[in-house]
């Protein structure tokens, strides 16, 4: 192996995030993994992942509008606590400033059950959809994300701090996957440019 200049690649620190082990209320499925959404602000999905830090877990929250897999909202902290997922959102609604009737959907975490994330969903009459418990195919698109997001980028890296991890992820999301990131799914275009598009491409194709 030294010879032929190959290592191994070891499996980095799993760390779950999805904590459905509750009694609070949840949202039907509105989705039933239909992903394919013609105009923007029709659906997002959310969702949390982790980062391992010399300082310890760093936790992402992401918003991913399914028209253009455009991440949209993102937050980053310390703790999974609702706030996470609400800053993200928030961010989202900030950004894009999407009519009542969106569909918003995530898994059914403690965190998109809370007291909180619902108030924000029903202040901007929002439509609630969740996952079924322990079905990642409900929210393929945002476990596809995640799974570009370590390979390409944090599974290269040893953060020593939380901020290194939180700049770094930030720079791969806003300066690569939405900008330049080519997806098959959109015609072999980046979210921000098939978004630029007047008539996207899977309309007329």
């Amino acid at each position: 192996m030294k010879e032929a200049n190959v290592w191994v690649r070891y499996k980095k620190k799993y760390k779950a995030t999805t904590n459905s082990d509750h009694n609070k209320l949840i949202y039907d499925n509105e989705l039933q993994q239909d992903f394919d959404i013609q105009h923007p602000n029709q659906a997002w999905a959310l969702d949390i992942t982790y980062i391992w830090t010399s300082e310890g877990w760093q936790y992402l929250a992401v918003v991913i509008d399914l028209y253009s897999r455009k991440v949209v909202g993102w937050s980053m902290g310390s703790r999974m606590k609702a706030a996470l997922v609400c800053d993200a959102l928030t961010m989202a609604i900030w950004q894009r400033k999407p009519k009542a009737g969106l569909i918003v959907h995530s898994n059914q975490g403690v965190q998109y059950t809370s007291h909180q994330y619902r108030r924000l969903l029903s202040s901007h009459k929002f439509v609630g959809s969740m996952s079924k418990k322990g079905c990642c195919w409900d929210n393929a698109v945002v476990e596809s994300f995640f799974g570009s997001l370590k390979q390409e980028r944090v599974h290269w890296r040893n953060y020593k701090t939380r901020y290194a991890a939180q700049k770094d992820t930030l720079n791969y999301i806003t300066m690569w996957y939405n900008s330049h990131r080519m997806h098959s799914y959109l015609n072999y275009q980046s979210p921000n440019e098939f978004e630029r598009m007047d008539k996207p491409i899977k309309e007329v194709a």
